[in-house]
């Protein structure tokens, strides 16, 4: 049944099926011709798949980056990171980065803050001669670091599957997620600086001034998501929903770049991320269920202890098995399908559940942009016009870089406990 499953799961992958119907089918078809369970099962996996808490917040959020995209606060962010940053060596890549840090905190997505910052920063990073690879490879995997700064929408997936607090997780995120950025903008100043790449003129006090009263409104969303959480005034769906408010309220009636048409839109094109990604969540959910049934837990646990009885082994093995997830599959089915299985046997070698959490999310970040089916690459491709094989070329230097910092959060676990010690 096993080898049927994945033979069926990788022929409907790389046939282009969408990634619900490649899971669906191929645990459907494992269920009909390998087993005496009904086919029935299917609907009540599917649909017990996404009938879980923690998934409320995530249309809340999806629908704020939404309305931040198109109600102006990205664009003023993106000033704002440009002012603060742009005299600096690759003062432009740094503010892309910069700003893609602050717009994961405002989305928790990395496709939207890819399509966010991307699709104004690249014309200007082109204007400004970068070249073309290292141009690309910046837009492409930039946006990844959304999957760690808090709310991630991939850390909530990840609380879902394991039943690790939210909170605990979005205080690990912020210190990895600023360890993996600050990786990336050292070697954006390192490269700059070697290519002699044209910088901003430094601004004035009163020119940071104004653009930070300008962004304050989107600088402040952040704020009130974690501060509302970490108070207790708020749990993470109510912070989810209050973000939306927040951001349509900030649209409307401060910045007053949307009217109730755009607000429409905005409405229908976040109803349908939020069917994309929770479809996925349900596939991934029943095929997970028909992993446990073919007892895959059991003989990958045995399997992985007979090779990494360790703690750092164990850790290494397991980010070789995610990165190589990473190129193939989507974030959100790759935590639903491998964290139920990696989980126990991280407890049981008595690794911390929230550093496990994060190390697991900080390989799907790099998933997001590694060849040959990261997704990112696909979102970049419809923001650059580029083909895949070039947006592909452009990222094995940011690659390596991340993979530097996972390699530093994986066996540091302070990057990601600090502040929850501290706060619990």
């Amino acid at each position: 049944m096993l080898t049927v499953l994945a033979l069926t799961l990788f022929i409907f992958l790389f046939s282009s099926m969408p990634i619900f119907v490649a899971l669906t089918f191929s645990s459907l078809i494992a269920i009909m011709f390998f087993t005496n369970i009904p086919p029935m099962i299917m609907v009540q996996r599917l649909f017990g798949g996404m009938d879980k808490f923690a998934l409320m917040s995530l249309p809340f959020f999806i629908l704020a980056a939404d309305l931040m995209d198109f109600g102006g606060l990205s664009e003023r962010i993106l000033r704002w990171a440009r002012i603060l940053v742009g005299h600096l060596h690759g003062g432009l890549g740094m503010a892309t980065q910069v700003a893609c840090m602050f717009f994961g905190a405002l989305s928790g997505s990395s496709p939207a803050t890819v399509i966010a910052v991307g699709k104004l920063m690249y014309p200007e990073l082109v204007k400004q001669k970068y070249p073309g690879k290292f141009a690309t490879g910046l837009i492409v995997s930039s946006g990844s670091v959304a999957l760690l700064i808090p709310p991630s929408i991939t850390l909530i997936i990840y609380a879902t599957v394991t039943g690790v607090s939210v909170s605990s997780l979005f205080l690990a995120g912020i210190g990895a997620g600023l360890v993996y950025g600050l990786a990336s903008l050292v070697y954006i100043y390192f490269f700059a600086r070697k290519h002699n790449l044209p910088r901003d003129k430094r601004a004035s006090f009163k020119e940071l001034l104004t653009a930070t009263k300008d962004a304050s409104w989107s600088l402040m969303i952040p704020v009130i998501i974690l501060g509302g959480i970490y108070l207790g005034i708020l749990t993470p769906t109510e912070a989810a929903g209050f973000s939306a408010i927040y951001a349509m309220f900030v649209g409307l009636v401060v910045y007053k770049e949307l009217n109730l048409k755009r607000l429409a839109t905005v409405c229908i094109k976040s109803a349908t991320t939020s069917a994309q990604v929770l479809i996925v969540v349900a596939a991934a959910q029943a095929f997970g269920w028909i992993l446990t049934v073919g007892q895959v837990p059991q003989m990958l646990a045995q399997s992985i202890i007979s090779y990494a009885s360790t703690p750092i082994a164990f850790l290494l093995l397991v980010n070789i098995i995610l990165l190589i997830a990473g190129m193939f599959m989507d974030g959100v089915a790759s935590i639903i399908i491998l964290a139920p299985l990696l989980y126990p046997l991280a407890n049981k070698l008595g690794i911390d559940p929230v550093h496990f959490g994060v190390v697991v999310v900080t390989n799907l970040c790099i998933g997001q942009f590694t060849p040959p089916f990261g997704l990112n690459l696909f979102v970049a491709n419809g923001i650059t016009g580029l083909p895949i094989g070039k947006l592909s070329s452009g990222v094995l230097s940011f690659v390596l870089v991340s993979i530097i910092a996972l390699l530093l959060i994986t066996y540091i676990p302070e990057i990601s406990l600090f502040l929850p010690n501290l706060a619990y």
